[in-house]
């Protein structure tokens, strides 16, 4: 089959996959594996089609599948032990009324390092509305603040599954990532913050009314220190690690082995679950197993659909495009600039950033060495400029942006100007930031 005819069959398998989620809303899973399959059959008849699919498939699932479940499960533990809750309530404390949706966007970055953003907006969403009653600071004010914190964080930290995804289809140090993507974020919840303000300001928009307000109890809430410590542990292993191989401390010794093999994600992660635990009142196998459940459920959909999401991203790969693309894409001298707008089209236009950021890095990888980022820090940089892509934009496509419209109880065309505009912002802020330091590294 000829390049074009390959390129057309390839945009038709983006378009059908758009229509099918967010016009027809069929199931993501069932939908990817539809349209996996038609570009199998149409692109790649002479290879073992199912065998390929499963590849696709079983490797993503591979590489994610117990860093999914057990931050699921630091996730609900998080929840059922309130340990959320203790972290907001403290960082309130210190800020004060006045500082409030400062308050709700600090407690979104940090609750959302280990929690998906949608779970960490339902989580939050009654201490969110707590805040907007006792200040009397509008509640679209609060809820996009804490929104896009969460969703930061949510597309440029690989402790979540399209960044997580992405980054081992580059082939990217986990390690530096986690680092990269946190500290990336920080201009980008900032920038949102001051976007929301000067979009709220002078509006006429509401606080969260007070008679129907429920106050979040804080008697029993664990500690913040303990509260913490399933969130800080993980990624202090992780970077310790990270930061021994960059001055080239390796195996050198027992104690460097132990510090190396605590610091890969799956022992890093696992850690974090046992100090969950520990948050847990009842630690009776009953209540256990009903946070594992609960995990594992939780986990299941984002697990399956994640790795579909690798399947299409393998097929894509294998037609050839994303080398033939290069070579034409390379000599423009366009840079990070091809992997931002890839994630960006494809987050816009079909709604989930897990999907568009794990596409974009099929697309991307074969590109890398016509757009000179084949480094192992311009592939670093390419996966956070398909991270900022992801962001952009967050609109009524995104079951995220219905998450935070229905929990904070304001209307769509209000979250649409302020929430959706803030999204708009981020990412093209953070993709700056990250352009501007590339020219300063790669």
């Amino acid at each position: 089959m000829s390049l074009i005819a390959v390129t057309f069959v390839v945009l038709f398998s983006l378009i059908a996959i758009i229509y099918l989620t967010s016009k027809l809303k069929l199931n993501a899973f069932v939908s990817l594996f539809l349209v996996s399959l038609f570009l199998a059959v149409t692109v790649l008849p002479d290879t073992d089609i199912l065998k390929t699919l499963k590849d696709g498939f079983g490797t993503t699932m591979a590489s994610i599948g117990f860093l999914i479940i057990f931050g699921a499960i630091v996730a609900i533990v998080m929840d059922k032990s309130g340990g959320a809750l203790s972290i907001a309530n403290y960082i309130y404390s210190k800020t004060g009324k006045d500082k409030a949706p400062a308050a709700m966007g600090l407690t979104g970055f940090i609750a959302g390092l280990p929690i998906f953003c949608d779970s960490g907006y339902i989580i939050l969403s009654g201490l969110a509305k707590s805040f907007s009653a006792k200040t009397k600071i509008s509640m679209p004010f609060i809820a996009a603040v804490m929104g896009c914190s969460l969703f930061a964080v949510h597309c440029l930290v690989p402790t979540h599954p399209g960044a997580l995804a992405a980054s081992e289809s580059m082939k990217v140090n986990m390690g530096y990532f986690i680092l990269a993507g946190i500290l990336f974020a920080i201009p980008g919840a900032l920038v949102a913050y001051f976007w929301i303000k000067f979009m709220t300001q002078g509006k006429g928009y509401k606080p969260y009314h007070a008679d129907e307000n429920e106050e979040v109890s804080v008697d029993k809430l664990p500690s913040v220190t303990l509260s913490l410590l399933p969130i800080v542990m993980p990624l202090i292993l992780i970077a310790v690690s990270s930061l021994l191989k960059i001055f080239e401390f390796k195996d050198q010794n027992l104690i460097l082995k132990i510090v190396h093999t605590l610091g890969q994600p799956v022992w890093a992660l696992l850690i974090g679950v046992i100090c969950s635990l520990f948050l847990l009142k009842n630690k009776k196998i009953n209540e256990l197993n009903e946070v594992f459940e609960s995990a594992i459920e939780k986990a299941g959909p984002i697990l399956i659909i994640t790795a579909a999401g690798g399947m299409f991203g393998l097929l894509i790969k294998e037609t050839g495009i994303g080398t033939e693309a290069g070579k034409i894409l390379g000599d423009k001298g366009l840079g990070l600039l091809i992997p931002f707008i890839i994630a960006a089209f494809l987050k816009t236009a079909q709604g989930s950033s897990t999907v568009a950021i794990i596409t974009a890095a099929s697309f991307v990888e074969p590109m890398l060495v016509s757009l000179g980022l084949s480094s192992e820090l311009g592939r670093l940089f390419a996966t956070l400029a398909m991270g900022a892509g992801s962001m952009v934009v967050s609109h009524a496509n995104d079951s995220y942006f219905w998450v935070v419209t229905k929990f904070s109880e304001i209307d769509t065309d209000v979250s649409l100007k302020v929430y959706t505009s803030a999204t708009l912002v981020m990412g093209i802020t953070v993709f700056i930031c990250i352009w501007l330091v590339s020219l300063c590294v790669i």
